[in-house]
């Protein structure tokens, strides 16, 4: 009878761990959240999130670490067993925390690429994540007990093995480290691949780059590729893209009059034109005599590579249109076939 009453403390101190992490977690963590939302602290709502669960277990570890020196001053274990124990509990304790700080470093990093334009989340995250959860076993090691200075040696030598077994992983993962610390491609870059494919980069993950087509079909493309791929970024240096427009206009026409009815509807559409870049002041260059018309080129430019359609589309529209009103003609191709005439012959 006298064993099992020295059993009621330590059951009971483990109940009140867990009693205590519950009522803390739903009551003060709770009332803790509304205050910090009702003062805006800078960073609650990603420490809160990175708490998440975790101090419950906090709590229940507590209990079981007060249970078992309840045990141990009441000589139900013997002292080896009760440091194995004391060290099993602090080892799982520096895991949560572990945790915690990894949830924490990762919702840093979300943010940082958030506001920092063209910079990939996922990898950034997964990479912090992977950094905290390697410390933090490294830590764990060196609490129970283990001395980490031959598991980092062994750690050398096997990484080289595995780095020979993941070679094209490994590849992959520094050339998306490559792409995003050089700033060749970024979230959000409209790039046309030397296959043809083009579309918005929408993520740069530890493995593949995700592109995203106009028609809303995904291209996956290791970062391998396409660090060593020929590509354009209509997004570098800048997105505004100048758009080129082709026109013709007969023989006949007074080539000062077309300058200038072309120019007028080009200035209009730069100023009306939603996808147009404000205030940019267009222009025209003859340049061929061809065989049915003169040709020229208009100077547009829109506020990136989509908006170039929306622009071309408006100005020859509105060109026509113009064109119709003043007499300017826009020729087709023709040909004209003259016969010699022969005499006959009997």
């Amino acid at each position: 009878m006298n064993d099992y009453l020295k059993w009621i403390l330590p059951v009971g101190l483990v109940c009140l761990g867990f009693i205590a992490g519950l009522i803390f977690e739903k009551f003060i963590l709770n009332k803790l959240k509304r205050f910090a939302t009702k003062t805006r602290l800078p960073g609650n709502e990603i420490l809160f999130l990175s708490l998440r669960g975790i101090p419950k277990i906090w709590f229940v570890i507590a209990g079981f670490y007060a249970a078992v020196i309840s045990l141990q001053v009441s000589q139900v274990i013997d002292n080896i067993l009760a440091d194995i124990l004391q060290k099993i509990l602090t080892a799982i304790f520096l895991f949560t925390v572990t945790i915690a700080l990894a949830r924490l470093t990762a919702s840093f990093v979300n943010i940082f690429t958030q506001r920092t334009e063209g910079v990939s989340a996922s990898l950034l995250s997964n990479l912090a994540r992977i950094v905290v959860f390697v410390f933090g076993i490294l830590t764990i090691l060196q609490t129970l007990g283990f001395s980490i200075t031959p598991i980092l040696a062994t750690l050398g030598i096997g990484g080289l093995a595995v780095a020979l077994a993941f070679q094209d992983t490994l590849s992959n993962l520094f050339s998306g480290l490559y792409l995003i610390i050089s700033k060749q491609v970024r979230t959000g870059d409209y790039v046309k691949l030397e296959t043809g494919q083009e579309g918005y980069v929408t993520d740069i993950t530890w493995r593949n780059t995700v592109i995203q087509e106009l028609p809303h079909n995904v291209i996956i493309v290791p970062n391998s590729k396409l660090a060593s791929a020929i590509f354009t970024n209509y997004h570098l240096p800048a997105k505004e893209i100048i758009v080129l427009v082709e026109v013709g206009v007969s023989y006949d026409s007074d080539l000062d009059q077309v300058e200038w009815v072309t120019f007028d509807v080009a200035q209009e559409v730069m100023q009306k034109v939603s996808g147009s870049a404000f205030g940019f002041e267009p222009f025209i260059r003859y340049h061929t005599f061809s065989e049915y018309s003169i040709r020229f080129t208009v100077f547009l430019r829109a506020n990136e590579f989509l908006d170039q359609r929306v622009v071309k589309h408006e100005f020859i529209k509105r060109l026509h249109r113009r064109y119709q009103e003043e007499g300017i003609v826009i020729p087709f191709p023709t040909r004209t076939v003259y016969y010699a005439e022969q005499p006959f012959s009997n």
